[in-house]
């Protein structure tokens, strides 16, 4: 009998469309998992487009991502399925806001996350990392959802440089309203796919009234407490936004913004950080060669400390496993845009009105861009190698590319150094995740791992 070489073997993956489908079956798989309306072609090609009530185009072309998310920003913004799933939540917020009202508020943040405040806030995601690993004490010996287990770590993280001292912040009623939204209204609608104008109501997101009710009023409540009280001795991310203003024009966010804004960073903040590294503790137990070279740096840069913001420069290869992680598995694997103006995309005509869709995770496996592209291979991410910017995009690029995309990274690697350096992961027989997209890209089932003291 033989056996397949650990090299040879491929972590999960999706399997894509390779024939045309309807509207209902799209519709039916839409509901499922967005990954699963993606062609196969599309690992191979460009572009490709087609019509599925209304004309759509996927793009894979890195000139054709720069002229969308750069070049030609204001002709491509973000799709109104995209801004009516996300707007009950978090408003006019940067992430949904575009022209001037993005603008402004985007020069009033971008200070808030500059290289000086991510490390003043640094002890934050350094003390989250040392308490998972004493709770990950407590299961040593066996396996454990290693999922459930980030999303606890970096929910401690945005919690407390959101709303540091958080008496007036209750933060589990947040997380629960936060998963209530997601389960309710962030899933694409049969009117959706078949084209139907946003302004008919959807009925699966006009009952998701209550999950976001309970987080608006969670955020209102403790940034009046924070106006009351005044800041802590040390400023959090609540702080510096209060503080912030647009340098052209000098205006402060009012409550509404502070708040859409705060809860912007708090969903995409531990949702996103939390899946990347659930997703790079699954690969480094499903790569054993990888994880043990990723443990001696760890050992060697932290020499049995929890790591710091002044540790991260040095572990580059920690770097590399997560930007690899974030290759395969990209938390947001989906962008969608609408035309303005008439456009040509790769030879393909653009009309006003078309949607296009970036799906950042058949660009990051194109066959066009990427050796052996399902592979999972983090010395794709070495110092000194090169690709088009555009052909890797986990945090999006140009003008609009992530607010907190420096922020994430640190507490990325401050987390997964220090569990790695006092624990060994393997992965559990007929346990590997089945990664889905609904909102963002999830490991159904959890990532179980088994979990021993090093």
């Amino acid at each position: 009998m033989t056996t397949t070489a650990p090299e040879q073997r491929l972590p999960p993956q999706v399997p894509l469309v390779t024939e045309p489908w309807g509207i209902l079956k799209s519709f039916r798989v839409a509901r499922r998992n967005v990954l699963e309306l993606i062609p196969e072609i599309a690992t191979r090609q460009p572009i490709v487009s087609g019509k599925t009530g209304a004309r759509w185009h996927m793009v894979m072309d890195p000139g054709a991502n720069r002229r969308i998310l750069k070049d030609r920003l204001d002709n491509y913004p973000k799709s109104d399925v995209t801004k009516n799933i996300l707007r009950p939540a978090i408003g006019e917020s940067l992430f949904i806001a575009e022209g001037a009202h993005w603008r402004w508020q985007r020069r009033a943040a971008a200070p808030v996350f500059s290289a000086r405040n991510i490390d003043a806030l640094a002890p934050i995601m350094s003390a989250a990392a040392e308490r998972s690993a004493r709770r990950l004490e407590t299961v040593a010996g066996r396996a454990a959802d290693l999922h459930q287990e980030m999303v606890a770590a970096t929910f401690e993280v945005i919690g407390e440089v959101t709303f540091s001292g958080g008496d007036s912040f209750d933060r589990e009623a947040v997380h629960r309203a936060i998963d209530q939204y997601i389960a309710q209204t962030a899933r694409v609608s049969l009117l959706d796919v078949a084209g139907i104008p946003t302004w008919v109501p959807r009925p699966g997101r006009l009952f998701s009234t209550n999950a976001n009710r309970e987080m608006k009023r969670v955020a209102d409540a403790a940034i009046d407490a924070r106006r009351a009280a005044g800041p802590p001795e040390v400023p959090d991310l609540l702080d510096l936004l209060m503080a912030g203003a647009d340098p052209k024009t000098g205006r402060q966010m009012n409550t509404a913004e502070l708040r859409d804004n705060l809860l912007t960073f708090i969903v995409a903040g531990h949702e996103t950080t939390a899946l990347a590294l659930s997703w790079a503790l699954y690969l480094v137990a499903f790569d054993p060669g990888v994880q043990d070279r990723l443990r001696a740096e760890a050992e060697t840069v932290l020499q049995g400390r929890t790591a710091t913001a002044a540790d991260v420069p040095r572990l580059t290869y920690t770097r590399q496993v997560i930007e690899e992680t974030l290759r395969l598995y990209p938390p947001a694997a989906f962008l969608s845009r609408t035309a303005r103006e008439a456009d040509t995309l790769c030879g393909r005509a653009v009309r006003p009105g078309d949607t296009v869709m970036l799906p950042i995770y058949a660009l990051h496996r194109n066959h066009q861009l990427w050796d052996d592209p399902h592979r999972f291979d983090p010395d794709r991410f070495a110092p000194g190698t090169a690709r088009d910017r555009y052909a890797y995009l986990p945090f999006g690029d140009g003008p609009r590319i992530c607010i907190g995309a420096s922020f994430a990274m640190t507490e990325a690697i401050i987390i997964l150094a220090t569990l790695v350096a006092r624990f060994r992961f393997a992965t559990v027989p007929g346990r590997a995740p089945k990664p889905v997209l609904i909102l963002t890209l999830r490991p159904e089932g959890g990532v179980w791992l088994n979990v021993e003291r090093v």
